[in-house]
């Protein structure tokens, strides 16, 4: 299992960006896959998570302050899943990762399969 995260960059604030999770090695329709982002001195903390197609649950959860502003969803056709990322804001600036498991757990840590991080930068 393997994942890997792109698209990270400087954006200028109230801009979209668009973040890619691909999977390899696996069919990522099969798992939840979480997208997370950590600013400089603060923990990890989670941004959206979308069930695996199976569960038929669809998106699980939005941290609050990204809700309506950013949108999570799968492309099949890449075998991966997409952080969408609209009206961004300084405070949006993190590494952002992506992470696999069978559910969307509400901590962290109980992902089991996590990508390399793709760094963006909201700032004029």
């Amino acid at each position: 299992v393997q994942l890997q995260a792109s698209g990270g960059g400087l954006v200028q604030p109230g801009g979209s960006h668009r973040l890619s999770c691909a999977a390899s090695g696996f069919s990522s329709d099969d798992y939840a896959i979480g997208w997370f982002r950590q600013a400089p001195g603060k923990p990890r903390e989670g941004v959206s998570c979308i069930s695996s197609v199976s569960s038929r649950i669809g998106v699980t959860w939005y941290e609050p302050s990204v809700k309506g502003r950013f949108t999570i969803s799968r492309d099949n056709a890449k075998n991966a899943v997409t952080l969408q990322m609209n009206s961004l804001k300084p405070e949006d600036t993190a590494v952002y990762y992506c992470a696999a498991d069978s559910i969307c757990y509400s901590d962290p840590t109980s992902f089991g399969y996590w990508g390399q991080g793709t760094l963006v930068t909201v700032s004029s």
